[in-house]
């Protein structure tokens, strides 16, 4: 791919860019490491609906991080990943909840629920602000590549909700408290 040229007048290598670019370096370190994690989420899960879920969206993460690359070659970097602190602490929490919930019950796959929602709407808040940033800094073809990702970053803490609101919170609710 080449390098887009600029239709706004905010220059290329001015502190926003850097801003933005710091941003995408955050977000692919976090995507690669969703691969992993979202793996781990699948094989948790107890009903094979959440599980089909997960697997889905590890499919989708993996053409995340191609596209992350290509947005870093839209806008003339190198891809290049940065330890996201958010994301390290949201896969930490999620690892704490496999391990703290019993497993083959709904009340793990409301806390696999809950856990891959936080990553979710980190991811959502995170492309929503690259999308803006792209478009300021002219970059728009990196935001289109942006706006299909934030599309199926939605798509997923929607499908995860409603698997929640239809049958895990329920069944949840109905498991004994041992």
């Amino acid at each position: 791919m080449e390098t887009q040229t600029m239709n706004a007048p905010a220059a290329t290598d001015s502190k926003l860019k850097e801003f933005f670019t710091d941003q995408l370096a955050d977000i692919y370190w976090a995507e690669k490491k969703l691969v992993k994690a979202l793996g781990k989420l699948q094989e948790a899960a107890t009903s094979s609906e959440l599980s089909n879920a997960f697997s889905d969206h590890l499919e989708q993460t993996r053409n995340h991080v191609t596209r992350l690359e290509d947005v870093f070659n839209l806008v003339g970097e190198k891809a290049k990943a940065q330890k996201c602190p958010a994301m390290a602490g949201i896969i930490d929490e999620g690892e704490d909840i496999i391990d703290e919930t019993e497993e083959n019950t709904a009340q793990r796959d409301v806390g696999l629920i809950f856990a891959g929602q936080k990553a979710e709407h980190y991811e959502i808040a995170t492309y929503g602000g690259l999308i803006t940033l792209a478009q300021t800094l002219g970059y728009s073809d990196a935001a289109d590549v942006l706006k299909q990702t934030l599309a199926e970053e939605k798509e997923a803490d929607a499908l995860l909700t409603q698997i929640a609101e239809n049958s895990a919170n329920i069944e949840a609710s109905q498991e004994p408290n041992e």
